[in-house]
């Protein structure tokens, strides 16, 4: 390769798409940077740094040649006894054919015989310049264009009038630089440059000339008031947030996505504190949350028990000497938000949950499914039916039955047709102040947790039961009428209906053993009643059958993230209680690091196979006296001795300690296979030691399949 220098490009556009920026800059910068590799104009130790500000695209790679070093490519010709004559003189068929490839006679000695198939072919092997500079870039940079994650794009006209290009906003400037030198590209219509526009209202001068690709960052920052690093300027963000809190012993709500929403909006962060008058605090604090992030941007501060303050902080994109006028702006700005949710509660506060729910019968559910009344009648029978399965008392089941009659009657009130994403939370503040139950305001508060991806856990039976009767019925309803998920298209959130469905059966089996109460609640069940409370003939046996799938796949995929995919396999194959899982899986994982794991998970594979490929069945019992071998008596005995305390600690539910028990049966397993053969020709003998292989492996599989962690 020949000598390399810095790299950098940069589009020049007006204001991008801010909760798609930070995929724009990655997919520019890898996509362009994996083009020129794959030209052989960078190398993989090229370094790579994406930059992405409001208005730019660009990419910083070093290392990069002005050319790419010459490769040899071979070109397959044709059959030997086509290109050559009896006399090995190139026929006129192969000196065509070089000629097409820009070569003559001469090459006909340097060609290479090689065996193609059953037939022997000549080759041509040629070495190939590489790609310039400027043509090379010119590919990668179509490529990078073409592969942007583009939300929408917009069609708009260039300097002449009359030429339309496409892109997801217009495009001003295209800047590309190796070294200090242009490279001669174009795009959407501009030829490359070395000049880009700094801040709109701070730069120092305007164009900024950029003197060589290493110096870009610099020379945004330093002429151009800009913080070019997506990263670093998130960085800076996050580091006076904190200050700025810190000062008032306050911490700044976390919230990931709003920081890249906010970092995608500002080109030279500056962070103020601004206030509002504390007598809004009176509104749930969501709302003033929601309203405060949501429409404005801001990051509201919490207090050391982590209730909200009436003081917040903002990002300005501007730093002026007095910065009064800006933090009186955004406090003026956000007081009538924040009046309008004060009004929206004070308004809804008036009618009671109870006294709206008539009006959910003329809500549309879904054409297929009904009306909201509707479907609020399926979930309070499949409520009362799983608060019983849970081990609920007369008065918890009605209470459970309760929620599920009011859980969907804050739909209908100002402040959640303002702020859906509220949904749940309003209807639980407005329950209490109803004088509802508080188990009930606490399980419709909880209805949409895993909407909402907290990390907090339903609070009691009763929010169990509303979250697990909702779930189900959504997953039965919507899977019943054909709307089950396709490839990346999910519209009524199916998967995570089913991740909710599956954390809500955890929840349900945590609460059942702290209570010491009966768990008998099963998925299979709990889709069948499901079933049961929808019109007769709308839900078929195929539905339920793969909704249950549906359900343990994504547990599953869930799984997987956490532990090895063999362990999650073995406990899955069992298609055991959901709730049972977790613990079944840290069992398993445990028992994998055992020094005998490997050993036992190899003889219950080579079991499931020997019984799987038996034409004797095994016989109904060990006949002890027909155990003829010191090894199968062996075996016998040890089974016999830990499978009771294996039992035991199963059906107390500690499954590490039953599959430590099993582990002792390695010796005397691994002594049976070396000298006993199962297949004997005496059809008893057979069917006795097949009868003691197929007791093993009941014994060693209650927990989990592991001949699954067999490699």
């Amino acid at each position: 390769m020949s000598s390399t220098r810095s790299l950098l490009v940069e589009l020049f556009a007006e204001e991008l798409p801010p909760k798609a920026l930070k995929k724009l800059g990655e997919s520019f910068a890898q996509t362009l940077a994996a083009s020129l590799k794959a030209q052989g104009l960078a190398g993989e130790h090229s370094a790579v740094t994406p930059f992405a500000t409001p208005r730019r695209l660009a990419v910083h790679v070093s290392a990069v040649a002005a050319q790419a070093p010459a490769r040899n490519v071979t070109h397959k010709l044709m059959p030997l006894q086509v290109g050559l004559d009896a006399q090995g003189q190139p026929t006129p068929a192969l000196l065509k054919k070089l000629a097409a490839l820009g070569a003559d006679a001469s090459v006909a000695g340097a060609l290479e015989r090689r065996a193609d198939g059953k037939s022997v072919a000549l080759f041509w092997t040629t070495a190939v310049p590489g790609a310039t500079l400027a043509a090379g870039l010119q590919v990668a940079l179509d490529a990078a264009l073409a592969a942007l994650p583009t939300p929408k794009s917009m069609s708009y006209q260039l300097a002449d009038g009359w030429t339309s290009v496409n892109f997801v906003r217009p495009v001003h400037g295209l800047v590309a630089l190796h070294g200090a030198e242009v490279v001669h590209v174009t795009a959407l219509g501009l030829t490359a440059g070395r000049h880009t526009q700094g801040h709109r209202f701070e730069a120092q001068m305007t164009p900024v000339v950029l003197q060589d690709a290493d110096h870009y960052a610099q020379q945004l920052e330093t002429q151009g008031a800009v913080v070019a690093g997506f990263a670093h300027r998130r960085a800076d963000i996050v580091r006076q947030l904190a200050h700025a809190a810190n000062a008032l012993g306050l911490t700044p709500i976390e919230d990931e996505a709003l920081l890249d929403e906010v970092t995608a909006l500002v080109e030279r962060p500056n962070v103020l504190l601004c206030r509002f008058e504390p007598e809004f605090l009176a509104v749930p604090p969501e709302c003033l949350i929601l309203t405060m992030k949501a429409n404005q941007k801001y990051f509201p501060l919490l207090d050391g028990d982590g209730k909200l303050s009436h003081q917040f902080l903002i990002v300005s994109n501007i730093r002026p000497d007095d910065p009064s006028a800006v933090i009186q702006g955004n406090e003026r700005v956000v007081r009538p938000r924040l009046a309008d949710a004060k009004f929206f509660f004070d308004q809804d506060r008036k009618k009671t949950l109870e006294s709206r729910l008539p009006m959910l019968d003329k809500v549309v559910y879904h054409g297929k499914l009904g009306s909201l009344g509707e479907r609020i009648e399926r979930v309070r029978m499949i409520t009362r039916w799983v608060a019983r399965q849970l081990g609920a008392d007369k008065a918890e089941v009605d209470l459970a039955d309760r929620a599920a009659l009011l859980a969907k009657a804050d739909l209908l009130t100002d402040m959640v047709g303002e702020f859906p994403e509220l949904q749940g939370v309003m209807g639980g503040y407005y329950a209490l102040n109803d004088k509802e139950d508080e188990r009930v305001a606490a399980a419709i508060a909880d209805q949409y947790l895993f909407r909402r991806d907290e990390s907090s856990d339903a609070s009691n039976n009763v929010a169990e039961a509303l979250l697990l009767a909702d779930r189900s019925e959504t997953l039965i309803g919507i899977w019943a009428i054909g709307l089950k998920p396709t490839g990346d298209k999910d519209p009524y959130a199916l998967r995570r209906n089913a991740l909710g469905l599956i954390r809500s059966f955890e929840l349900a089996g945590t609460i059942s053993r702290l209570s010491k109460r009966p768990f008998t609640l099963d998925l299979a069940a709990l889709l069948s009643v499901t079933a049961a409370a929808f019109p007769q003939g709308l839900v078929s046996a195929e539905t339920l059958s793969e909704v249950a799938q549906f359900v343990y796949d994504r547990n599953a995929n869930r799984l997987t993230q956490v532990y090895e995919h063999a362990q999650v396999e073995a406990v899955l194959a069992l298609r055991p209680p959901l709730h049972q899982v977790p613990a079944r899986l840290r069992a398993v994982a445990e028992f994998a690091r055992l020094a005998e794991a490997k050993a036992l998970a190899a003889a219950n594979k080579r079991i499931t196979n020997i019984l799987k490929k038996s034409d004797a069945a095994p016989a109904a019992t060990v006949d002890e006296a027909s155990l003829v071998e010191a090894a199968e008596q062996a075996l016998h005995r040890a089974l016999r001795d830990v499978r009771p305390v294996a039992d035991s600690l199963f059906d107390t539910g500690d499954y590490a300690a039953s599959l430590r028990e099993l582990a002792v049966l390695k010796a005397p397993v691994d002594a049976f296979f070396d000298t006993v053969m199962v297949n004997a020709e005496d059809e008893a003998l057979r069917a006795n030691r097949l009868a003691l292989l197929a007791t093993l492996h009941a014994a060693m599989n209650r927990v989990a399949d592991l001949s699954k962690l067999a490699t």
